[in-house]
């Protein structure tokens, strides 16, 4: 394959420049290969292909929701080549048999798939799972995700052995006794509507003792969708003491406050909650000077019918593969506050580097993962059109700037809009 005259940026080689790119036998090329198709790139721009570290394909269990080839379709409409999907499913990922499971799935899927074991068996939260069986089962981090691990032993336990397999742990930090699945943020939306909210600090508490663990441990934790400025906060300070932490946002805390609860209802209903403004503000702040280190989706599927019950019934969640380019594209860099370059570490370069993926660059002889994209292109985001089974998103009707027009994975083009 012969892109041609687009630009190419890859922050792994300080590379932004209009050139030819080319892809041989699944790879990378540095010379034209005979015979090749040939995409026209002029005016369009092309990366390393994305990687989101934090989805959820529903299977096995919950296909009614989504499945590996629709999930992986709806990814590689979004630009990814490669999504980590998380363990709670129906049984969950905490077995070798069910990541031979995910494996067998995948091998029809439209993007690679990367699967986060379970830590506890059942995402239980009492008993470890075989943090070695697993890795040697294709995982490539562990996370009871949706559930925050409660006890401090076990999860000091958990760090001490992955940290002598050096493997990550995705912490989902939120107090679970504090937040009792309240629907929204504690604070001046939940007064308003009559109900008991989430509190910030749910939150933070349980930063701060992953982080202190992880300082305790050596261990290498990943902190989930930061949502909060102390959260924030609290990392930063970690990361200055050399403590082993990176942190994931998602765009929904960078372009929305609890404010969207009272015009979109359940479609903005998510764990953690949607806050306040100056909680927007600190997590835009944490992603231009490198406290956060990737944007991910947090992709959560529901049925039209679940997410159609009352506010405080409704599942909590929002779908993402499908819109994060073009809202990262437009609240970040067409706003002037940061450069293509480094949405793209954000989106690519970043996600690899943290998990030790082969991935999130276009060196010659890696595989020829490339998402390309026109940066200018205006579009108005329409559900009903998505490649998801899904349609929950509070993002219906908006305008963006920035667009997927190729996803090349392996190789092989995956889609072309």
């Amino acid at each position: 394959m012969i892109i041609e005259q687009v630009r190419v940026i890859d922050p792994s080689q300080n590379l932004d420049e209009v050139r030819d790119l080319y892809l041989d036998k699944g790879k990378i090329a540095d010379r034209p290969p005979s015979g090749a198709q040939v995409i026209d790139g002029r005016g369009l721009v092309a990366v390393p292909g994305l990687i989101d570290l934090h989805v959820h394909l529903r299977d096995p269990g919950l296909t009614h929701k989504e499945d590996i080839l629709t999930g992986t379709k709806a990814a590689a409409a979004g630009g990814y080549t490669a999504v980590a999907c998380m363990p709670n499913t129906k049984p969950a990922l905490d077995c070798p048999e069910q990541l031979a499971y995910v494996a067998a799935r995948a091998k029809d899927a439209s993007a690679r798939v990367l699967p986060i074991a379970a830590l506890t068996v059942g995402q239980a939260g009492e008993t470890l799972t075989d943090f070695e069986a697993l890795r040697d089962a294709g995982a490539i981090g562990f996370s009871d995700d949706g559930f925050a691990i409660e006890r401090a032993a076990l999860l000091r336990q958990a760090m001490q052995e992955l940290r002598v397999l050096d493997m990550p742990i995705i912490s989902h930090c939120e107090d679970t006794e504090m937040v009792q699945n309240h629907a929204v943020n504690e604070g001046v939306v939940s007064r308003q509507l009559q109900i008991p909210g989430r509190p910030a600090v749910a939150e933070t508490i349980q930063i701060a003792r992953d982080l202190l663990l992880a300082e305790d441990t050596g261990c290498h934790v990943h902190i989930a969708h930061v949502s909060t400025a102390k959260g924030v906060e609290l990392i930063r300070r970690a990361k200055a003491e050399g403590v082993r932490v990176t942190a994931e946002t998602c765009p929904q805390y960078f372009t929305l406050t609890e404010e969207a609860l009272l015009e979109k209802g359940t479609l903005a209903r998510v764990n953690p909650p949607l806050r306040t403004e100056a909680d927007r503000v600190a997590i835009l702040q944490g992603l231009l000077d490198g406290t956060i280190d990737t944007i991910v989706t947090d992709h959560a599927p529901h049925s039209v019918e679940e997410k159609a019950q009352d506010l405080l019934h409704a599942p909590s969640g929002m779908i993402g593969l499908e819109t994060i380019l073009g809202l990262s594209l437009t609240a970040l860099y067409h706003s002037g506050k940061m450069d293509l370059s480094n949405l793209v570490r954000l989106l690519s370069t970043r996600p690899a580097e943290i998990f030790g993926l082969p991935y999130g660059t276009l060196r010659v002889g890696v595989p020829g993962d490339v998402t390309i994209f026109d940066p200018d292109e205006t579009w108005i985001v329409e559900p009903e059109c998505f490649h998801s089974k899904a349609r929950n998103t509070p993002f219906g009707g908006m305008e963006l700037r920035g667009r997927v027009r190729y996803t090349i994975c392996g190789g092989q083009l995956t889609y072309e809009r």
